[in-house]
């Protein structure tokens, strides 16, 4: 007998219309965060149990309530801050509170069965080798600076800043507050979050040699999306059931079940990797704001290049402005252990040779490293070996015939592929249109710049008298499982004289050896449409800088000093000069003064309605009408947001699916929510319509970071 209803969070399509909650019959109550698995049309999926009051709507009138099939015994129901924080995520990006809710889960627990879970739950767990009442941890001393910072985060609430300098001990500092966390509360936990996976598996390393001999082998767990699916449900199990004292992990680790969250640090927190750019575009680093202030945990950002929303966020109080940021800016200018930062070399590509990739001086500095037994690291943010093909004779380019992009040319197997959609075909013998033979590729890629490496260096020795060696690391030749572990180890092995890749490079690693970086075709983003992409460029190349001279001894017993080269059209740009002086603080303070002039974030707030359709009419059509509709029906909010025109997208077409969207802005936040919720009915209304037959899809992007 069937004598409870429950009221489910399930991952509905969002254009189904079918609401946030779907009601069961139970036969007994269910506490809110109970996982169950329920019938929804012919199949059964997992749901999660929610708050009553939350519930809205009524069965259609006729219609039988069908029963809940069964539930996951042995998890303890999802807590209500988690459930808070799904709420607040899916009201806030515009999605389905249940698609929210079940993209958050490993997900191995969609598709086990309850009898299955209950199998798992019960194998044994291994052993801990260590206890609270375990070893002492071994701490390394702190510096003044990292004492005042720790001292700092220790005694006030936040959220706090670090802004540090590459090389100055920030990962220490982490270690520390997270240890504090922990012994001061036998059921604490920490999150700890990389913007890329391939910097988890290090971070892993110095979490685990520090915790593990105190909390056990098991306290450290990682969760990223190149784990596993039964890892990522053994992390997650760990994390929910408080025998994971510390989660490591990339964005979607916002989201872990972590009951006894205490504190959350977010490494790097301008990297753009933090914004999630499909399904429900979320950014991991504000929703770990909201989440430490919502669950009572300190909340610590991380970065030598702070985000200008965040820099701004922790400006401090001026009589102007007496209330300044919200968070507490914490700084450590100096480099421990670590010689002096990198000295800037720009070299003025207007005075070399027009088709010159390597500059003769940094050909000449790079020759003297390999010379010394030194390695340098050279960065070009685009793989491949040429971006495009072409004809001499009649102007064809490789473009792919499903996107409006070139098909890149790949010169290691001999293809074309497209970076977008995939596509990929063999490089033809002819030119196809006039059967020329005479086919030439333009730009260049990082495979390229491996290859002309190596012919220019092909008679530099190093100090044991053996050639050059360079090695290449970039998405294409990281594919394989375990390949960029590999070739890291190379790196810091000393088995590498010259690095060339694209910016996976450029962030995080601690390369011991490296007292060179070069950065040789730097300028596109100087004169990009997306008025982010000059934070990005000083962003990337004060990174990459960072990589160079981070061990003192090394580099006094070489007797050498790091550089920094830029090859660059226009040396005297203002992010150049910037870079030369190290100085973020002036590069944030002129971009900030010119987003304020021309209102835009952090001093207005953004949202794109994006929509994918057969072709680019439909969907600026879909748009023009859906913001007729807003004014038609004068939507909340509309008086204080600007809706501008839609556009194509600057790839208009991907995978023959043709994308346009339309920009809106506003100087309230509040208002601008207010008027995407009440829009969200009418774009689904709009979508419905005959004449928008041929819309793929539509989405909101909040807060976006690519416009």
């Amino acid at each position: 007998m069937h004598s409870a209803i429950v009221h489910v969070a399930l991952h509905t399509p969002s254009h189904s219309g079918v609401g946030d909650l779907l009601s069961y019959a139970s036969a007994q109550p269910l506490p809110p965060g109970t996982l169950v698995r329920v019938p929804l049309g012919k199949r059964e999926v997992l749901g999660v149990v929610w708050d009553a009051a939350e519930a809205t709507g009524e069965l259609p009138e006729g219609a039988a309530m069908r029963a809940v099939a069964g539930v996951l015994e042995g998890v303890e129901p999802l807590a209500l801050p988690w459930r808070r924080l799904v709420a607040f995520a899916a009201r806030y990006y515009q999605r389905a509170l249940g698609e929210v809710a079940l993209a958050a889960l490993p997900p191995q627990l969609r598709d086990l069965q309850p009898d299955q879970l209950a199998r798992r739950l019960k194998r044994p767990a291994k052993s801990q080798e260590g206890n609270s009442s375990g070893n002492a941890i071994q701490s390394i001393a702190l510096t003044a600076e990292q004492e005042r910072a720790r001292a700092q985060i220790s005694s006030e609430s936040g959220p706090f800043l670090l802004f540090g300098s590459t090389g100055s001990g920030k990962t220490e500092v982490y270690l520390r507050c997270v240890q504090e966390a922990l012994e001061s509360d036998p059921t604490a936990q920490a999150l700890v979050m990389v913007p890329e996976i391939n910097l988890t598996p290090q971070l892993e390393e110095r979490f685990t040699a520090r915790f593990a001999p105190r909390f056990g082998s098991q306290a450290v767990v990682s969760l990223h999306s190149g784990m596993t699916n039964p890892q990522r449900l053994k992390s997650w199990l760990a994390a929910h059931s408080g025998a994971a004292r510390i989660v490591l992990g990339t964005r979607m680790a916002v989201f872990a079940s972590l009951p006894g969250l205490k504190i959350i640090v977010v490494d790097e927190e301008h990297d753009p990797s933090y914004k999630q750019q499909e399904g429900a575009r979320y950014s991991a680093r504000d929703l770990a704001i909201w989440r430490g202030r919502e669950q009572g945990a300190k909340v610590l950002l991380g970065s030598a290049t702070p985000s200008l929303e965040s820099w701004h966020a922790s400006r401090p109080p001026t009589p102007e402005d007496p209330d300044g940021g919200r968070y507490v800016r914490l700084a450590m200018p100096s480099r421990i252990g670590a010689g002096a930062l990198a000295r800037v070399r720009r070299v003025d590509m207007n005075q070399q040779p027009r088709r010159a990739i390597f500059s003769a001086p940094l050909l000449a500095a790079i020759t003297e490293r390999v010379a010394r037994g030194e390695q340098s690291m050279v960065l070009l943010n685009r793989r491949g070996y040429a971006p495009v093909l072409h004809c001499a004779d009649c102007g064809w380019k490789s473009d792919c015939p499903h996107c409006s992009a070139h098909q890149v040319f790949h010169k290691a197997d001999r293809t074309l592929r497209c970076h977008h959609c995939g596509y990929t075909v063999r490089v033809p013998r002819a030119c196809p249109t006039c059967g020329s033979p005479d086919i030439h590729s333009m730009g260049r890629g990082t495979e390229q710049l491996e290859e002309q490496l190596g012919d220019l260096l092909s008679e530099v020795l190093r100090p044991d008298r053996t050639p050059a060696r360079i090695a290449r690391i970039d998405a294409d030749t990281t594919k394989a499982k375990g390949a960029l572990e590999a070739q890291l180890a190379q790196v810091h092995a000393g088995e590498v004289d010259v690095l060339v890749g694209t910016q996976m490079i450029a962030k995080g690693h601690d390369f011991r050896r490296i007292t060179l970086v070069a950065a040789v075709q730097p300028d596109g983003a100087l004169f990009s449409s997306d008025f982010r992409a000059p934070e990005r460029l000083f962003a990337l190349l004060m990174q990459a800088a960072g990589r160079a001279g981070r061990d003192a001894a090394y580099m006094a017993a070489q007797g050498t000093q790091c550089e920094m080269w830029v090859q660059t059209f226009h040396p005297q740009h203002a992010v150049y000069e910037a870079l030369r002086k190290h100085d973020y603080e002036a590069f944030a303070a002129q971009q900030l003064k010119e987003r304020e002039e021309a209102a835009m974030p952090p001093f207005a707030y953004q949202a794109l309605v994006r929509a994918d359709a057969r072709t680019q009419e439909v969907a600026q059509g879909f748009l023009t009408a859906a913001t007729a509709a807003a004014h038609a029906a004068g939507l909340p909010g509309l008086e204080a947001v600007t809706l501008f025109p839609p556009v194509p997208l600057t790839i208009q077409r991907v995978a023959n699916v043709e994308r346009a969207q339309m920009l809106m802005e506003s100087p309230s936040r509040a208002a601008l929510q207010r008027f995407l919720a009440a829009w969200q009915p009418v774009l689904q209304a709009t979508r419905s319509a005959p004449e928008h037959k041929g819309l793929v899809r539509w989405l909101v992007d909040v807060d976006p970071l690519v416009i």
